[in-house]
């Protein structure tokens, strides 16, 4: 703890650290933060026409405290039973222009930054949470991915366009949810909007019609635990884990059919398409060994329908130990990556979402790549050429790749220094764990009780991702991140 007592001061100092040891800036810098204060108003003069869609029952769905609000929602049924759903994404690119020094920050870092004890903000919080976010009640500027969805779950059409949106209702995931579940009433405001509760319902319905789609071509459908810290004042007092969370598959189901939507939009218009892919599992041997011990089979090459249907069949056998099953398929799957795809090259989809045609677009107050989506978007939408070159996008998805990589590996550390705070005390202490990583920089293991990463210093010969193991915690280090546990035996 530092000399005045605060476990938020010393969290924030070592997540600073951690960012600049990997290449990130943990401060906006001089140049970008007084361009930002020289913006008065949010933009309200587009470039190219835009439609008038203020009247609709637009509503944000985030997290409680989240201002850097990034897109709205609305459906509209039709009475042959289609639903035309409609995804405002906030037009970052009216305020932040291509090579200006917001836009050299932002493309530094190319993400926010997540830790528990502070967010580091991609954009100057000015813009991030005040004049780019879909603010309550406030008119901005958007581009719009329309969907006319069938009503089971399958895409009739789609559009892309800019309009003016107002938010009528910032609403929350958790609030949203316990009133969609039937455990709480509807949101206050939600309540105060006449016809807004029709509106949550007709989207979820929408959500849900859209998710089987995808999983019956092989969506796979994980429940991984997010963990939630507890601060009494600046004093770090608990980590929770969050259950899921029915508003957050809402949201979530929306914008990856508004992403598909988008880089089938720059395919059609001959632009390149600034994808994000995972591909086929390198450790399918390994995903096969794991089902095998559960008494089931999978085919001898990867394919994410069975693995679906696998971890479909898991989570209905054995739900408490979904989520670690979730983690240790996630893990071997591998991370994503940003790739390049110029007009009429076969992109190589994402794996774990079984689609083709994905990108990031929905969040560009918080992520880079969504920026330069939007950009190219917007070119194509005005007829003009794309703003990029290929050897510009090239460059930049594989730095964006590489950042991104570095931003989770310090959420990844910042996270470990606080649990390591929690458990200081209980050195000694033995848990039931399960392999998350093994490979020749060590053999890590995940505590869900309480909720914790760390290294196997001891006993870890033979150990691959997916076992489960005793372990007794031998020794913590705040300030490095570090939780090391030694393998007992059962």
């Amino acid at each position: 703890m530092t000399a005045n007592g605060s476990n938020r001061a010393e969290l924030r100092a070592i997540a600073e650290q951690a960012m600049r040891e990997r290449g990130l800036e943990p401060e906006i810098p001089p140049d970008a933060a007084a361009e930002a204060s020289s913006l008065r108003a949010a933009p309200s003069a587009p470039e190219e026409p835009v439609r008038d869609l203020r009247q609709l029952l637009w509503c944000s769905i985030d997290n409680d405290d989240s201002r850097d609000l990034d897109q709205l929602s609305v459906a509209e049924p039709a009475a042959n039973g289609d639903v035309k759903v409609l995804v405002a994404i906030a037009d970052v690119d009216a305020a932040v222009k291509k090579g200006s020094a917001i836009d050299r920050h932002a493309a530094v870092n190319t993400t926010s930054v997540y830790t528990p004890a502070v967010i580091f903000p991609m954009l100057p919080e000015q813009l991030s949470t005040d004049l780019t976010s879909l603010a309550d009640h406030e008119d901005r500027l958007s581009i719009v991915v329309e969907l006319v969805v069938a009503s089971d779950g399958t895409l009739k059409g789609s559009a892309v366009y800019g309009a003016r949106v107002r938010n009528c209702a910032k609403l929350a995931y958790n609030s949203v949810d316990a009133w969609l579940t039937g455990h709480g009433p509807l949101p206050p405001a939600a309540a105060a909007v006449n016809g807004m509760d029709e509106q949550l319902r007709v989207q979820d319905r929408m959500a849900q019609a859209l998710n089987r789609v995808r999983r019956e071509h092989g969506a796979l459908e994980f429940e991984t635990v997010q963990v939630q810290h507890v601060f009494d004042g600046d004093t770090l007092r608990d980590a929770r884990p969050e259950t899921p969370n029915r508003a957050k598959t809402l949201i979530e189901n929306l914008m990856i059919a508004a992403n598909g939507v988008t880089a089938r939009f720059l395919e059609g218009r001959g632009f390149p398409v600034f994808r994000r892919v995972v591909r086929s599992p390198e450790r399918w041997d390994r995903i096969r060994d794991v089902a095998a011990a559960t008494g089931d089979r999978l085919p001898e090459q990867a394919d994410s329908i069975a693995l679906s249907q696998f971890l479909a069949r898991r989570r209905q056998a054995a739900p408490a130990d979904y989520p670690d099953l979730s983690l240790t398929i996630i893990r071997l799957l591998g991370p994503g990556e940003y790739v390049v795809d110029t007009p009429g090259v076969e992109p190589p989809g994402h794996f774990g979402l079984a689609v083709r045609d994905y990108t990031h677009s929905t969040a560009p107050n918080r992520r880079y790549p969504d920026l330069i989506t939007q950009r190219l978007l917007k070119a194509a939408l005005a007829a003009k050429r794309p703003p990029y070159a290929i050897e510009e996008l090239e460059q930049l998805a594989s730095h964006c790749t590489k950042q991104e990589d570095a931003a989770n590996k310090v959420e990844r550390q910042v996270r470990k220094s606080a649990a390591a705070m929690l458990v200081a005390s209980r050195v000694g202490a033995r848990f039931d764990a399960v392999v998350t990583g093994a490979s020749p920089k060590g053999t890590y293991v995940r505590v869900s009780a309480p909720p914790m990463e760390g290294k196997v210093v001891r006993g870890d010969r033979g150990l691959d991702v997916g076992d489960r193991v005793r372990v007794e915690l031998r020794e913590v280090d705040v300030r490095r991140g570090y939780i090391d546990f030694a393998r007992i035996a059962d």
